[in-house]
């Protein structure tokens, strides 16, 4: 990938210190993690993901929840990190106060090598106690994913049923994750959104605190989303592509990059 908006995004990246790499669904799709609405296979294709993502949906069959998301995390773990998360990776290890907030539930950042991501919608891999809060265990891994319900294991300390560490509709987000992601926003000299619809809020208003408080924002997607307008480039293709261009583009001489 080549061009003016190219040339210009790398000259942002490669002048800034405190930059936010903020992803979305999109860039877990280009290694193979279906989005959201898009997981449902065999068994699953008669289900709804909204209707499953819900407390009171766990309340009324959590063994029917906890299959649906450990066939998710079953998938996750198949995945491998792509390009786009390794370019992330390579931003962290050249400007180390790079904070990278992420809207997937899925480990592909930690896998390609970023540090510390700040997960505003939770994750597969970090369960815990529905009752208590209380961390739980991943359970042990199978070589088949399961197929339908799947009683979920006890919390060891209270034994109520251990659920799925992810944000469901109608919860908030981590008060933790969304202040960090918030302050990051809020004093980062360079924002890079990538693979977002910027269609889910609260999480979509992190990109805007950037560009309010003065900072350029630098979209990667293959199509338009309502961020274009307070874009100062726009970077149209996969994460996959588009971000090694981006890093080759901000620091041409180092090699391996």
């Amino acid at each position: 990938m080549t061009g003016p908006e190219l040339a210009e995004a790398g000259r942002l990246l490669a002048a800034a210190t405190r930059p936010v790499v903020f992803t979305g669904a999109g860039m877990s799709a280009e290694s193979g993690v279906p989005t959201f609405r898009d997981a449902r296979t065999g068994l699953w294709q008669r289900y709804d993901p909204a209707e499953l993502a819900t407390p009171a949906a766990f309340r009324a069959d959590p063994a029917l929840v906890w299959g649906w998301y450990e066939g998710r995390r079953h998938g996750v773990r198949r995945a491998e990190p792509n390009a786009g998360h390794r370019a992330v990776a390579a931003i962290q290890a050249r400007l180390p106060e790079t904070v990278v907030i992420t809207q997937n539930v899925d480990d592909l950042h930690e896998r390609g090598g970023a540090a510390a991501p700040v997960r505003l919608h939770g994750s597969l891999f970090a369960p815990r106690c529905a009752a208590c809060d209380h961390p739980a265990p991943l359970p042990d891994d199978t070589p088949e994913p399961p197929a339908g319900r799947l009683d979920p294991p006890a919390c060891a300390r209270c034994a109520a049923p251990v659920r799925p560490g992810v944000v469901w509709f109608g919860e908030a987000l981590p008060e933790a994750a969304l202040a960090a992601a918030v302050e990051a926003a809020a004093r980062c000299d360079l924002l890079l959104t990538v693979g977002t619809s910027a269609l889910v809020h609260p999480a979509a208003e992190v990109p805007l605190v950037a560009a309010r408080l003065g900072a350029p924002v630098v979209q990667v997607n293959p199509v338009e989303t309502p961020l274009d307008a307070v874009c100062a480039v726009n970077l149209r293709g996969p994460a996959g592509e588009v971000l090694p261009a981006l890093v080759r583009a901000a620091w041409p001489g180092d090699v391996g990059r």
